[in-house]
């Protein structure tokens, strides 16, 4: 078996490229012989690795991007699955190979059987297939009525939830129309007070200005300014005396003359 790694030499991503030494250096570390296979040079390999990845694998595009991992035909995985097998102890199981005796996978898979407290050389027992239906059937209607119960427990948290968000919305709303109110009455009680200032500052200054004695040049100066009585005709024309009279009669008789 041979494991086939795809990879692109020419790549200007850097993340490719360190995806690509991760995968090689990992490989070569193990001392895992595999055949690198240059999709930037050769137009067969770059078809044959697009053909052959499953379409689950592939992006939206559909276009693979390296590393991509074969085992001659079959597919292994791309980066992701990759590292993920690393990170499990798991990668030749990931490669489809045997894993080494000694190494940190095998001894895992010989304690996997221990740990489930069975003998892999020993035969399983046969267990009648009623028996194996009716646990199954129990565990089925078990596991089926907890999710019931977490479902209708999450219901009604989150009615309790939406109950509480509700009161705590009502809560607020209630809060600020009272401090809008206490505002509002506030500037009411301030406008009024500077209102009643006002006046008494007024009324305080006009009984100053009664209160304050009146000199006689402003006495002199009212009476000058007041306005003068017109006289009435029979003052304007002066007594005619008994003299003017007499006089008046001897013109009008040199005259008759």
């Amino acid at each position: 078996m041979v494991i086939k790694v795809y990879l692109a030499s020419s790549s200007g991503s850097t993340a490719i490229k360190k995806k690509q030494q991760d995968v090689v250096g990992f490989l070569e570390a193990l001392k895992i012989e595999y055949t690198p296979l240059d999709i930037a040079c050769s137009e067969e390999n770059r078809m044959w690795m697009r053909e052959n990845v499953p379409g689950e694998k592939k992006p939206t595009n559909g276009i693979p991007l390296p590393p991509q991992i074969f085992n001659e035909e079959g597919y292994c995985g791309d980066y992701e699955t990759f590292f993920d097998a690393k990170e499990d102890n798991q990668v030749y199981a990931f490669l489809g190979l045997p894993p080494p005796p000694g190494s940190k996978e095998a001894l895992q898979a010989e304690q996997v059987p221990l740990q489930n407290g069975t003998d892999p050389d020993q035969e399983p027992e046969d267990t009648p297939q009623e028996e194996c239906n009716g646990v199954e059937n129990g565990e089925s209607e078990e596991l089926a009525g907890e999710e019931a119960a977490e479902e209708g427990g999450e219901e009604v948290a989150g009615e309790e939830e939406e109950d509480a968000e509700l009161a705590d919305g009502a809560e607020l709303e209630e809060d600020a129309e009272e401090a809008e109110e206490e505002t509002r009455k506030e500037a009411g009680e301030e406008e009024g007070e500077e209102g009643e200032e006002e006046e008494d500052v007024e009324e305080q200054e006009a009984q100053e200005e009664d209160e304050q004695p009146v000199s006689e040049d402003e006495e002199e100066l009212r009476e000058l300014e007041e306005p003068e009585e017109p006289q009435s005709e029979e003052e304007e024309e002066a007594p005619v005396t008994e003299e003017e009279e007499e006089e008046g009669a001897d013109a009008e008789d040199e005259e008759d003359e």
